[in-house]
């Protein structure tokens, strides 16, 4: 009875019994353990997690139950915000109060302006305070792995809270939520994790919002009201991929690329950014994980993506396929981005086992030929993309942090567990997420790892890409998202 109401009592009781060997007593320290167990997951709200192996467990407590009261009660104590007139661009919005005036946009992208990681905006601070960077804001956010983007004094996500995705907009500098747009989907996952992965896109005072199961919302960044819908998977005869729709939109001129991975010519797909209205269709993919990007090589602007099979450029006018690189990684993840790392060069890479390259273009007529620079099996980026400086690629390893020459393939340095976090470059150092929450400042060089500052910034398992805008950085994984300042005042 003891066990069953109290297990550390029951163990003490059955380890000071006179007259009951050891190993009697061995064999019943097995059932109360795992009463024990069951008391941390039933009234403690143990939860376990897989970390970025799909291996090794990660614990925390707090029931999603609890979590999501806990969520719905801080943003029920807030004062309703004023309601803001529909404008032709989001800087035009009224700030609410307490929002200092907003700056140009400009973290308005997944991984910034130009999706590569790169933040120019501002120089950061490179010395941290012993205590950690200044947090301006901290409080409880709903489920899946999105990141944030930035525009108008106003922070956008998307979120998993019960049985709905949440696309949300918050004040940049108090977080306090502005608005709300929801709709019922609820992806769950067991290895991966639930909820929305695909970052929103900000674009000339729209916001577009892909959810895990393929609904695609164009919404007006000041409000939040719907400006068109649609679900890309039914839309495109498509069926939803292992680990969901994980690709953030892509604004090209007047389209937005989105990937659903339809068959007949259905794989990627360009809808007129005003009205939704299809513009062209493209391949025949199963698709990846990876999000489109908009780049010049070879001295043509094109837009580079990786499909399950392959990584390809396309003609942003009609979806022409200009080039392709077989790129087959085990279960179909590759889930790292590309980064551009000269002229006619783009570096890629995957985990499982399959390595990375640096492929170059070359022109063929009015396409490309490309062909393997190099190959190795140096960088091994699972969902983690790497980015470049001064000529040498710094990425996650398998969750260790490493160094490799761009134009070589050689390995400068391994060094630093960050576990399946993220990272970004700003002011030629690194600011990296790892999979626990902390922040990281490491000193981008090749000569060796030198980590410079760390702090814990959220709680739990940390897989969402940081933002940096405005010389403030943003923090989110599937229960906590907090604003540090990272620039002096």
């Amino acid at each position: 009875m003891a066990s069953v109401a109290l297990p550390p009592a029951g163990l003490v009781l059955l380890w000071i019994r006179r007259g009951t060997k050891a190993l009697w007593k061995l064999l019943g320290t097995i059932p109360i353990l795992g009463i024990a167990v069951a008391h941390l997951f039933l009234f403690f709200g143990l939860r376990v997690e897989l970390d970025g192996t799909g291996a090794r467990p990660m614990f925390s407590f707090g029931s999603a139950e609890s979590h999501i009261e806990q969520l719905e009660a801080s943003r029920a104590a807030l004062p309703a915000a004023a309601p803001a007139p529909s404008p032709p661009t989001v800087e035009a919005a009224p700030a609410v109060a307490a929002s200092a005036p907003a700056a140009p946009p400009y973290w308005t992208a997944f991984r910034g302006p130009n999706r590569d990681g790169h933040y120019d905006e501002t120089p950061i601070l490179t010395a941290w305070p012993k205590r950690g960077l200044a947090r301006l804001w901290k409080q409880p956010v709903g489920g899946g792995y999105a990141s944030v983007v930035v525009a108008g004094g106003r922070v956008f996500t998307i979120e998993q809270r019960r049985d709905r995705e949440v696309a949300a907009a918050y004040d940049v500098n108090s977080g306090r939520e502005l608005w709300t747009n929801s709709w019922a989907a609820n992806f769950r996952e067991s290895m991966g994790g639930d909820g929305p992965r695909a970052t929103p896109t900000w674009h000339e005072g729209m916001l577009y919002a892909l959810g895990a199961e393929g609904e695609l919302r164009c919404l007006e960044a000041a409000t939040g009201k719907v400006v068109w819908s649609k679900n890309i998977l039914a839309d495109n005869g498509a069926a939803n991929v292992t680990w969901a729709m994980s690709a953030s939109p892509l604004i090209v001129d007047e389209k937005v690329i989105v990937q659903p991975g339809g068959p007949g010519g259905r794989s990627v797909v360009a809808y007129h950014k005003l009205t939704g209205a299809p513009v062209w269709k493209a391949l025949d993919d199963k698709q990846a994980y990876t999000s489109p990007m908009l780049v010049t090589l070879g001295g043509r602007r094109q837009i580079v993506t990786v499909t399950a099979s392959r990584v390809v450029g396309m003609a942003p006018e009609d979806g022409a396929l200009l080039w392709e690189y077989p790129w087959v990684t085990e279960y179909d993840v590759n889930a790292s981005q590309p980064i551009v790392t000269g002229p006619n060069r783009f570096f890629i890479s995957a985990g499982y086992g399959h390595g990375a390259a640096v492929v170059e273009l070359r022109p063929a007529a009015n396409t490309f030929t490309a062909r393997t620079v190099w190959q190795n099996m140096r960088m091994k980026n699972k969902f983690n993309p790497s980015v470049l400086h001064e000529g040498h690629i710094y990425g996650l390893d398998e969750g260790i942090l490493a160094c490799v020459d761009a134009g070589t393939g050689q390995q400068k340095w391994k060094g630093g567990r960050y576990g399946y976090g993220q990272l970004l470059l700003a002011s030629g150092h690194l600011v990296v997420t790892t999979e626990s929450g902390e922040a990281v400042l490491v000193k981008a060089t090749p000569e060796r790892h030198e980590e410079l500052a760390r702090f814990s910034a959220v709680e739990g398992k940390t897989w969402n890409v940081p933002a940096l805008a405005g010389g403030l950085l943003f923090v989110r994984n599937t229960t906590e998202m907090a604003c540090f300042r990272i620039t002096p005042n």
